[in-house]
């Protein structure tokens, strides 16, 4: 059995493989649900163990629409969990309430049976039970507590909610055919310490560590480390949304045994600076945004702040002078020049903001060519370009190789 598994939270993230480079169109027979592709069905070796879906992202909530479409949820809930995402069984699948969309909400939207039933009709392996994050935070160090008074109330009013869901939850789950996971919140080491112990007198040996996400890594050692002292030898802890590789060992150590997380993939689609892994080093994406398809650029052209006809000579010069540049028929400072002079149009005081330096590591490294991940095998250059879905979602499936590859490192370094 794998020490600690990594699962991956979707968000209806695919790509469509039959995706034109050149001519950046996708084939006009492509089928979404049937032709695009989820990471685990593009690499030849798992990126991670198994996926973790929210019901808030399936279902949306009053207001807020979901990620799926009325047509998915349907199939969705139809095909359930494994045949929807073509996902083997020899993943694991983690349910979750998605309490990050409702954390502003005085009462969690759900009860704790839609919660149940959400998760045996997806067909998940495992459910955690309803929570209500906790963002207040202190660690040990502070001499005086600012969490006091009405603050202090709504940590404890939420704490009691969240046992009390938590006991129910349990209770219902031992006729369904998911494995149940209790929920620990707090606002310090010592509070969350209470709360797994409270739910391990319940009789839950899966728990999870929510509403973390924001804190430092030593609070998250620290908060480990105290529950570490109550602990039983037989529960396993699961960290919700944490990915800090590099402190696998220790997180195992104090009895976790998986986490999800999905940085690996947004800093491939969002981060400005690194959003390309590779287990030594993490470079810049080249920007040749698309004049055609960029909110930035179509803003920029409607108010007259840049001519649209020397926006699109730019940008088909940066895009042919990079492909070219792969091929090895161009200098690497006509491409620095090119993507330099583009920046100009879209950055504001872009001779302070340049990423030439950047740009001119990635050239001169040329990262993709070393990388043996199926993404960067198969489009080449493509990988390093922010520009537009099927690149940059591409970039984030790469990140999610080189993330489980890290982890995998890591846990090497643990001696059973």
């Amino acid at each position: 059995m794998k020490k600690v598994k990594f699962f991956f939270p979707d968000s209806h993230d695919f790509v469509d493989p039959t995706f034109d480079f050149v001519n950046e169109t996708n084939n006009e027979f492509r089928v979404i649900q049937r032709d695009d592709k989820y990471a685990h069905e593009l690499f030849d070796s798992p990126v991670y163990d198994g996926i973790l879906i929210s019901k808030a992202i399936v279902e949306g909530l009053s207001g807020v629409k979901g990620r799926y479409s009325v047509a998915q949820r349907q199939r969705f809930f139809r095909e359930g969990v494994y045949r929807f995402f073509r996902l083997p069984r020899s993943y694991e699948t983690i349910g979750d309430c998605g309490a990050f969309s409702y954390v502003k909400e005085v009462e969690p939207p759900y009860s704790v049976e839609d919660v149940a039933e959400f998760y045996t009709n997806s067909g998940f392996t495992h459910g955690i039970a309803m929570d209500h994050i906790i963002f207040d935070y202190e660690n040990n160090d502070v001499k005086s507590s600012k969490i006091v008074g009405e603050r202090l109330k709504e940590c404890l009013r939420r704490t009691e909610l969240n046992l009390e869901n938590a006991s129910k939850f349990l209770k219902i789950s031992k006729s369904e055919p998911f494995n149940p996971y209790g929920v620990a919140h707090g606002w310090n080491p010592s509070s969350f310490s209470e709360s797994v112990t409270k739910l391990q007198k319940m009789g839950y040996d899966k728990i999870a560590l929510g509403g973390m996400i924001p804190l430092k890594t030593r609070d998250i050692l620290e908060i480990l480390a105290k529950v570490s002292e109550i602990r039983k030898p037989t529960t396993q802890l699961h960290l919700l949304g944490i990915n800090r590789l590099e402190h696998i060992p220790q997180f195992y150590s104090f009895g976790v045994t998986s986490f999800d997380s999905t940085s690996p993939l947004m800093q491939g689609l969002k981060d400005d600076k690194f959003n390309y892994h590779l287990p030594e080093h993490k470079y810049t994406s080249i920007a040749i945004p698309q004049v055609d398809g960029n909110n930035t650029m179509r803003n920029l052209i409607a108010s007259g702040a840049i001519d649209q006809d020397l926006a699109i000579k730019l940008e088909r010069i940066c895009l042919d002078l990079v492909i070219q540049f792969d091929k090895g028929r161009a200098s690497k400072e006509a491409v620095l020049e090119a993507l330099c002079e583009y920046e100009k149009l879209y950055l504001k005081d872009a001779h302070k903001k340049t990423r030439r330096m950047l740009m001119d590591k990635v050239l001169t490294d040329k990262p993709w060519t070393a990388c043996p991940c199926n993404i960067c095998k198969a489009i080449g250059v493509h990988v390093m370009l922010k520009r537009g879905a099927a690149r940059n979602r591409r970039r984030g499936f790469h990140n999610l190789f080189n993330a489980y590859n890290t982890l995998q490192k890591e846990l090497a370094k643990i001696s059973d």
